[in-house]
C-alpha cells in the first residue's frame, strides 16, 4: 500500500526548525513534502530531513500582487498532486494553503496554529490580521493549538468555534530534544564563563529570543540597570538573539544602555544556545505575547529556572514557585522585584526551583512523546 501524501508549509524555511527531527520520523508512515520559500534553504532542510520539497515563494508582508501569484501556485501544485493532509503552519503560508485546499477540495487540512498575530498590531492592521485568522481557521477541517491558551484566545476572540479546536498531548509542536537540552552533555562551561568576565559567585540573568520590544527588553534592560545600581559587580545579564530594528525595535535608550553597560553580554544569534542558559542562574522571558515560549522549556530541560509572563502558553510551561516565578506582562516594576527574588533566594528557593525544572520538561514535552502523539492525531483524521 502505498504512503498518504502529507503536505507541510511554512512561508520561510526557518519556520521549519519547529518540525526539525519529526517530520523525518512521520516520514515513515507518511510521504511527507515541506513546502517553503527561500529555494537553497528549503533545499538543504530538505536534505537534513531526508524529506521531499516543493518550493513556492511567499512573502511574509502583505503583499496582494504576490500573494495572488502565490495562491495560484498552491492551487496549481494541489490539483497536480492530490495531497491527503496539507498542513499550514505561520500565518502567510498557513493562510494561503489552507485557502487553496480548500478550493481544490483537499479533505483533510490542518491549521497549526502557533501563536496570533494580531494580537501585536493596532488599528487597520489588526482588523486585517484577525480576518486572515478567521479565513484560515475557516477553510481548516482542524485546528491544532500549541497551547491550551492558544485555543482559549481562539474561542473568546470569536475566531474559531471549538469544535475544530485541539491541543495535542501537553501542547507544543515539537516537544523537546531532553537528551540534547541536557546539562550533563554540554562541554566545559567556564570557558564561556571566562569569556565574559563572569566570575563562580556572580548570578547571571539570561535572555535568549529576537530583541524587540514586545519580547520586554526594555523592561528587562531597565530592570537590570536598577538592580545593578544596588548589586554592582555581583550580577550579569546575556542577551541571546538578533537585534531587529525593522518592525517592533527596542527603544534607543535600551540600545545605549546595553552598549555601554559591561555586565550585559549581547552575544548575537546563536546557533546553539545551551551554554548561554546554562551558565546563568534564571532565564527571564518578560514577553507581551506568545504561543508557546519554548525557550522557557529549553531552560527548564537544562535545569534553569525561568521568570516569564502571565501570557499564552508562557504560563503553562512554567508552573509557579515549581519551576520559575509568573509576574504580569509590561510591568518593570514587578520584574525588577521578581530578579532580585531571584538573587536574595538563590542560595535555596531558587536551587529547589533548578532542580524541579527539568523534571516538569521531561514528564510534559519530552519530543518522542509529542511526535507519537501528533502522529496518532494525523491517523485518526483518517478513521
Amino acid at each position: 500500500m502505498s504512503k498518504k501524501k502529507f503536505c507541510i508549509i511554512t512561508t520561510i524555511p526557518g519556520s521549519l526548525k519547529f518540525f526539525k527531527g519529526q517530520l523525518n520520523y512521520i516520514s515513515n508512515t507518511f510521504d511527507v513534502v515541506a513546502i517553503s520559500s527561500e529555494k537553497e534553504k528549503l533545499i538543504e532542510f530538505g536534505k537534513k530531513e531526508d524529506i521531499a520539497i516543493h518550493y513556492i515563494p511567499m512573502k511574509r508582508n502583505i503583499s496582494l500582487l504576490d500573494d495572488c501569484k502565490s495562491l495560484f501556485q498552491f492551487i496549481n501544485y494541489f490539483k497536480r498532486e492530490c495531497p491527503d493532509i496539507v498542513h499550514g503552519n505561520t500565518p502567510k503560508g498557513a493562510f494561503l494553503s489552507m485557502l487553496a485546499a480548500k478550493l481544490t477540495g483537499i479533505s483533510i487540512r490542518i491549521y497549526m496554529c502557533h501563536g496570533l498575530r494580531y494580537q501585536g498590531s493596532q488599528g487597520g492592521m489588526k482588523v486585517l490580521l484577525k480576518l486572515m485568522e478567521k479565513l484560515t481557521c475557516l477553510c481548516a477541517t482542524r485546528i491544532l493549538c500549541v497551547s491550551a491558551g492558544v485555543k482559549k484566545t481562539l474561542i473568546k476572540d470569536s475566531i474559531c468555534k471549538q469544535h475544530k479546536l485541539n491541543v495535542v498531548f501537553n501542547g507544543s509542536a515539537n516537544g523537546i530534544d531532553t537528551s540534547y537540552y541536557n546539562r550533563e552533555k554540554l562541554p566545559d562551561l567556564n570557558i564561556w564563563k571566562t569569556k565574559l568576565g563572569i566570575n563562580d559567585n556572580d548570578f547571571v540573568y539570561c535572555y535568549a529570543g529576537r530583541i524587540v520590544k514586545d519580547k520586554g527588553i526594555n523592561e528587562l534592560v531597565n530592570a537590570f540597570d536598577r538592580l545593578q545600581q544596588i548589586l554592582q559587580e555581583k550580577i550579569h545579564l546575556i542577551i541571546v538573539g538578533r537585534l531587529e530594528n525593522n518592525l517592533n525595535p527596542i527603544s534607543k535608550e535600551t540600545e545605549e544602555k546595553i552598549k555601554n553597560n559591561t555586565h550585559i553580554h549581547m552575544v548575537g544569534l546563536k546557533s546553539d544556545v545551551r551554554s548561554f542558559m546554562a551558565i546563568s542562574n534564571v532565564l527571564v522571558l518578560p514577553s507581551y505575547r506568545e504561543g508557546f515560549g519554548q525557550v522557557l522549556v529549553e531552560a527548564c530541560s537544562l535545569g534553569v529556572p525561568c521568570i516569564t509572563t502571565d501570557i499564552t502558553g508562557c504560563n503553562e510551561i512554567i508552573q509557579d514557585g515549581i519551576n520559575g516565578k509568573i509576574i504580569p506582562p509590561r510591568d518593570e516594576n514587578a520584574l525588577y522585584k521578581m530578579m532580585k527574588w531571584f538573587y536574595d533566594y538563590r542560595d535555596d528557593k531558587v536551587k529547589i526551583m533548578a532542580s524541579n525544572a527539568r523534571p516538569t520538561i521531561v514528564k510534559r514535552y519530552e519530543q518522542y512523546k509529542v511526535w507519537n502523539a501528533l502522529l496518532s492525531e494525523y491517523q485518526s483524521l483518517f478513521s
